[in-house]
């Protein structure tokens, strides 16, 4: 009997997410499916290594992993365990002069940056502006074709895909007896480095993690 996925496991997948009533594609590892719909040719399209049950990928899809065997699956997911229901919270009224301050006109559709969230304007009336903060796809279900691939065993392999998931840039790492070092490309804040080794060595096993900074 073929291994089952279990919390814990280090796998290797390729993945597409669709919104199920639509059937429209928003995010995929297939460089050949992004070109098919469309989407953002700047991201690098491979597969990703993730751990089960850290929710290093949405929720949904995180807890149907478990359980699953290598090869192609498929499953739906709830709005409530992808990108979460509308909230009517999320819709904010921004005076028009706002945004003619930093030289923006503001038009239903448009996308934008308001402190550090992003948004995406209603509509215009009156002087203001309905910007709602809800995710594009919240109170959307949606599909998922997975292709779960192998188990990564490798410590290393595991190692790296976490620094990914992290987006801790680094330029090298070497494991010797048990010990990860880490060469990074900027000096990280200590909170930041504790915080990241402590998940590291719970989820890797090694027995420790130093991060260095490497010459410029």
């Amino acid at each position: 009997m073929a291994d089952k996925v279990k919390k814990g496991d280090f796998i290797e997948l390729d993945y597409t997410g669709k919104v199920k009533e639509e059937g429209a594609v928003f995010d995929t590892t297939l460089k050949s499916v992004a070109d098919e719909h469309g989407l953002n040719s700047q991201k690098s399209f491979k597969p990703v290594i993730v751990c089960v049950g850290e929710r290093h990928v949405l929720p949904g899809v995180d807890a149907r992993l478990e359980g699953l065997s290598i090869g192609k699956h498929a499953f739906d997911i709830p709005a409530e365990e992808a990108f979460g229901k509308k909230d009517a919270k999320r819709l904010q009224l921004i005076p028009n002069k706002k945004f003619r301050e930093q030289g923006v006109n503001p038009v239903p559709g448009l996308e934008i940056d308001v402190d550090n969230q992003v948004g995406t304007v209603r509509a215009v009336s009156g002087g203001r502006v309905i910007v709602d903060f809800n995710h594009p796809l919240a109170s959307k279900d949606l599909s998922y074709d997975v292709d779960i691939k192998r188990f990564v065993t490798d410590q290393q392999e595991r190692v790296k895909a976490l620094l990914d998931v992290m987006r801790l840039p680094y330029k090298e790492l070497t494991i010797k007896e048990g010990k990860a070092t880490v060469t990074g490309t900027k000096e990280l804040p200590a909170q930041f480095v504790e915080l990241f080794a402590k998940d590291i060595v719970r989820l890797t096993k090694v027995k420790d993690i130093t991060f260095v900074k490497g010459e410029e």
